[in-house]
């Protein structure tokens, strides 16, 4: 069904289809650099790998990109039936449990969105990773016993490469030790499918399955490790302690709920504008605590219960919050591993129930039946939701009057409709500061900018720490002339945050407008310390050494803005036009110029009027006259089509001089482009 899909507006341009490195498909340099860098906002090499290959086999095409999904997850379901039925020799439970993870309504996300890659891709490596774990609890102390060991090892850090959200595989083969493995030695019931330990107390066995796995938990602490180095401007929330806390809480129950009940699941869930209730904190803790303690109260008869619950929980929390990555209260796709402790839970425990007399069986297999076509139906219908951004932002705002990002993410494609969706929000709630966030963004994107101050000053009295109210209000300023007001807006901005990259950079174009170019160059730098990768920070700070007459150091950001993104043709064209008609000989290199402006010419389709005429020069400084003459009169078509006329009157004026035998040279500081604004 998602085959048909179209890319949705979120995430998925950085990820794939406007990431660079990604679209080129798999090369040497491309490799190199997933394994040296983070991708997007985590060490991730093998989900950005993976995104390469596509390209390389489908291009940007959706369709290829959605079967890889849908064939990774379904192979982590076929894997997880066998490898239940391998652990605990039970066909039905096992098929099950495999069955509700294949088609519950929490799996959408995690298949039908593209960048949820890393979930699926991880989520087969984990499953692969157990059922060699169980070849090597068969085989232990056996032959082939350490190089199973190996293998669960190598699986592990595939799967750790895919999502750094694995690390607790470790602690879910502990559980598997416990039940159904029986590696502790208890007595248990007799789903328990392997011989007993005898003659070593319960502590002594933990201890000794405990430094077995620790190579894998060395596995896990490396991975924290480099996730966190590596990770690249992460959008690290800055509630309170109490808050995220509160919100795990309720989360775990939230979560818990939509396993039985998946009604309103959206692609996004905001923080309640006025907070989590405390009694609803209160009643989320007291459930999961008393389901905590009823499951260890019945461990030694239903083993599967502790093992179920403990799996849920600890999956669980990497993402449930306490370390706050993002906006979202919560995500459907944080289910993705976690849930399969839940299902094995029910499927054991309604197996029991109803093992006996055979009428309850068939009871059991009718309900089992009814349970599988519901999930199907609902999980058809949340499939379609992901259709286009349009249907997908459309129904969350359906599950969300609320929802901020829902409104921020549809206006992507109908901003008068999204402005009318945001009034609407605040008409519920005046008090939603990202709501007035939202709308002014709406507004400065619909090229509304004197309404747009209002919004960003009222969304600041309802929180005054918003740094992006204050990012976009120095952006309006800018627009409106009033430059003075937007420094001062980015600089509150930078004070909330400091790691803010985007402001920093903004700042810098603003300073840049006024000729405090030495104040420029200091921000633009300190966009890079925080962003080492910001193709239009390195382009602009290039623009501005060049003014300053550090041409050396301009020409070595240029490059490395082409470095960063191949595709990027601001930055070609201005070391070109530093390349080719410089004043100073030494700085000159007309062959070069030539090289880059025709890859430039190329990338736009030659109907830029500005990139040709670089090239024009460029042909010019080669002494390839002709070529300069044929070329700058193509570029002043283009400018006269256009209506550019000062352009024009340049470009006639350059002709003369190709005319004449003469190449173009700047007299005085050079009119090199800047990247602009970024919202």
């Amino acid at each position: 069904m998602s085959l048909r899909y179209e890319f949705v507006n979120f995430d998925v341009d950085i990820y794939v289809y406007e990431n660079p490195r990604i679209t080129q498909g798999l090369t040497l340099q491309g490799i190199g650099w997933a394994f040296s860098h983070s991708y997007c906002y985590y060490w991730a090499p093998f989900a950005a790998l993976s995104h390469m290959l596509d390209c390389q086999l489908y291009g940007i095409s959706p369709g290829g990109h959605h079967l890889i999904n849908v064939l990774l997850h379904g192979a982590t379901a076929v894997l997880l039936f066998l490898v239940l039925r391998e652990m605990t020799g039970a066909l039905w439970r096992s098929a099950f449990v495999a069955s509700v993870f294949a088609i519950h309504p929490l799996r959408v996300e995690s298949v039908a969105w593209v960048t949820e890659r890393k979930d699926v891709l991880s989520g087969l490596f984990f499953v692969l990773a157990l059922g060699t774990y169980v070849s090597y609890v068969r085989h232990f102390g056996g032959k082939g016993s350490r190089g199973r060991y190996l293998a669960v090892a190598f699986q592990f850090a595939m799967g750790l490469m895919a999502k750094p959200s694995l690390v607790t595989l470790p602690f879910v083969l502990l559980l598997l030790d416990y039940w159904p493995l029986n590696r502790f030695g208890q007595p248990v019931s007799a789903d328990a499918p392997a011989e007993p330990i005898r003659g070593q107390d319960s502590f002594s066995v933990l201890k000794g399955l405990v430094i077995e796995k620790i190579p894998l938990f060395a596995l896990s602490a490396a991975s924290c490790a480099v996730t966190i180095l590596t990770a690249n401007r992460v959008p690290v929330g800055l509630r309170a302690i109490a808050a995220r806390l509160g919100n795990a809480i309720v989360s775990y129950t939230g979560y818990l709920g939509q396993t039985f009940y998946p009604a309103n699941l959206a692609a996004f869930y905001p923080f309640p504008a006025s907070g989590i209730p405390p009694s609803k904190v209160f009643l989320s803790l007291v459930l999961l605590a008393s389901f905590t303690l009823g499951v260890f109260a019945l461990r030694r008869s239903r083993p599967y219960l502790v093992v179920g619950w403990l799996w849920y929980l600890g999956m669980l929390t990497p993402v449930i919050g306490l370390i706050q990555v993002g906006e979202q209260a919560r995500a459907d796709r944080f289910t993705y591993l976690p849930q399969i402790g839940l299902l094995l839970l029910i499927a054991w425990g309604m197996g029991n129930l109803c093992a006996y007399p055979r009428h309850r069986r068939a009871v059991l297999a009718a309900g089992a039946l009814m349970a599988v076509a519901a999930l199907m139906a609902c999980a058809h219908l949340q499939a379609s939701r992901w259709k286009n951004s349009e249907s997908l932002w459309s129904h969350t705002l359906a599950c969300n009057s609320g929802n901020n990002i829902a409104h921020n993410n549809l206006q992507m494609g109908r901003v008068d409709e999204a402005v009318a969706d945001y009034q609407k929000a605040l008409e519920i709630n005046p008090k939603l500061p990202l709501a007035r966030y939202n709308l002014g963004v709406a507004l400065l994107q619909n090229g509304r900018v004197h309404e747009v101050v209002g919004h960003f000053q009222a969304a600041l009295e309802i929180e005054p720490d918003l740094a992006k109210a204050h990012y976009n209000l120095g952006i309006a300023f800018v627009q409106l002339g009033r430059v003075s007001e937007a420094l001062v807006h980015y600089n509150e901005a930078l004070e909330i945050n400091p790691n803010y990259a985007e402001a920093e950079y903004n700042l810098g174009i603003a300073l840049l407008q006024i000729g405090r170019l030495n104040e420029a160059v200091s921000h633009y730098n300190k966009a890079l310390a925080i962003n080492p990768n910001y193709v239009e920070v390195h382009n602009n700070l290039g623009t501005a050494l060049v003014q300053l007459g550090r041409v050396s150091d301009a020409l070595a950001h240029f490059q490395r803005a082409m470095e960063i993104n191949p595709l990027n043709v601001e930055a070609q064209n201005n070391m070109v036009l530093v390349l080719a008609t410089f004043p100073e000989a030494r700085v000159r290199n007309g062959t070069k110029a030539v090289e880059l402006a025709e890859r430039a010419d190329h990338l736009t389709g030659n109907s830029n009027a500005s990139i040709s005429a670089t090239l024009a020069a460029a042909y010019a400084e080669a002494g390839q006259f002709p070529n300069a003459i044929t070329t700058a009169k193509r570029a002043l078509q283009l400018a006269t089509d256009q209506g550019n006329t000062a352009l024009a009157d340049a470009i006639r004026a350059q002709i003369r001089l190709y005319q004449s035998g003469f190449p173009y040279r700047y007299n005085s500081r050079l009119s090199i482009s800047t990247s602009g604004t970024q919202q």
